[in-house]
């Protein structure tokens, strides 16, 4: 499977709901999936995309394997790979 770097989000909304953004959308000439998507960026964009800090541990696992990189070697069939071990 491709990941896309979309997620596909399901929402259930009361028949009142439904026709108003069905009718401004109408009056708008977009699609309902675009009038949603424009009312959730609009919602977020002020937001700031989250940044996490990687503990201790990660850090000196991701210098220490920097320095040995020298030594990688490229796998073109990681199940022959393992099968071979």
């Amino acid at each position: 499977m491709i990941d896309s770097g979309q997620i596909q989000i399901r929402v259930s909304i009361s028949q009142q709901l439904g026709d108003l953004l069905k009718s401004k959308a109408e009056r708008l000439g977009v699609p309902i999936t675009q009038l949603v998507k424009h009312l959730i960026i609009d919602e977020v964009k002020d937001e700031e995309y989250p940044i996490f800090k990687a503990s201790t541990v990660t850090e000196k696992a991701a210098r220490e394997a920097m320095e040995h990189i020298d030594e990688a070697i490229d796998i073109d069939n990681v199940n022959e790979f393992f099968k071979n071990l």
